[in-house]
């Protein structure tokens, strides 16, 4: 099983065409959103065994998010409830398809999620980030989860996903992503994510791997023992941009778990030949995504062949 731990929310997507479309205040059409969400609903419609491990609103937006979990077979035993409001990220689209978000997440569900006392037993791997690793209290609970699995030997995912608008003081959180690292085997990076942070960690004590997504240019990835390989993205006509890089992180994990590669040891014995493979994965899964508006994550079958 691949846990999946962090905050879902509504996407408020503008539209482009049709009635309210377009304008200087075009209609928004509200989509499942959330990194953490799109990876874990990701993971299921590729075939993956998976768990959502959150705090989720008992509001109308929170009963759909939960059903598109269910929908995709994601197991919801994690999944605490509250009373407080999903939260909303108002999304806006480049002419490129690429999105910036403004938050609406004070006094939201996500921000009390509290340690769960035990993952369940299955599970193999737990991947983190996106705005549940910034907003407290909620954020202290999912680094202690992040600590305490990596200490028990699961493999660990982080993406950041980092929304500078969120965070007030940028000093201190790079100080504190920088500590996350010893915790983590495979950290998935953007090349915006790199640049704000500084560059791309490397060392003895950081991650077995860094994969490195550089938008129409394709994937990278650097491992801790030197190997270093790209891929090319896969041409599409985008739509947007809005939950590719959630796919790839879901892409990997599935991918690395069929290959029985979910642990530090299984990161070091892929050649470059595997990574080749597994990146080029990624990339088809993350193609499909950019091709529909909103996170609409590909199913095995669209990436059979």
């Amino acid at each position: 099983m691949i846990v999946v731990a962090g905050e879902s929310l509504i996407d408020l997507v503008p539209l482009r065409d049709g009635p309210g479309g377009g304008g200087p205040l075009p209609a928004l059409l509200p989509r499942p959103g959330g990194g953490p969400y799109n990876t874990a609903v990701a993971l299921g419609r590729l075939g993956a065994r998976a768990a959502f491990c959150s705090r989720m609103s008992t509001d109308g937006f929170g009963e759909a998010l939960l059903a598109g979990l269910r929908t995709a077979g994601v197991d919801t035993s994690l999944v605490a409830r509250g009373p407080e409001p999903t939260t909303l990220a108002v999304a806006a689209v480049g002419a490129d398809g690429s999105a910036g978000y403004g938050f609406y997440a004070e006094g939201s569900a996500d921000r009390l999620f509290e340690l769960p006392s035990a993952l369940p037993a299955p599970a193999r791997a737990v991947a983190f980030g996106t705005c549940s690793l910034v907003l407290e209290p909620g954020a202290s609970a999912y680094e202690r989860l992040l600590r305490r699995e990596a200490r028990r030997g699961l493999f660990t995912l982080l993406d950041p996903n980092v929304r500078p608008g969120l965070i007030p003081d940028p000093d201190a959180y790079r100080e504190r992503f920088a500590s996350w690292l010893p915790d983590v085997t495979l950290l998935k990076l953007s090349e915006d994510d790199a640049r704000w942070l500084g560059g791309v960690p490397d060392g003895p004590r950081g991650p077995a791997a860094v994969v490195l997504t550089r938008g129409s240019r394709g994937l990278t990835v650097r491992t801790r023992g030197g190997t270093e390989v790209s891929v090319p993205a896969v041409p599409v006509t985008v739509a947007d941009t809005i939950g590719a890089g959630d796919t790839v992180n879901a892409a990997l994990l599935h991918a690395l778990d069929s290959r029985g590669a979910l642990s530090a040891d299984g990161l070091a014995a892929l050649d470059g030949p595997a990574w080749r493979e597994l990146l080029g994965f990624a990339a088809r899964a993350a193609a499909i995504t950019c091709s529909r508006p909103g996170a609409e994550p590909p199913y095995a079958d669209e990436l059979r062949g």
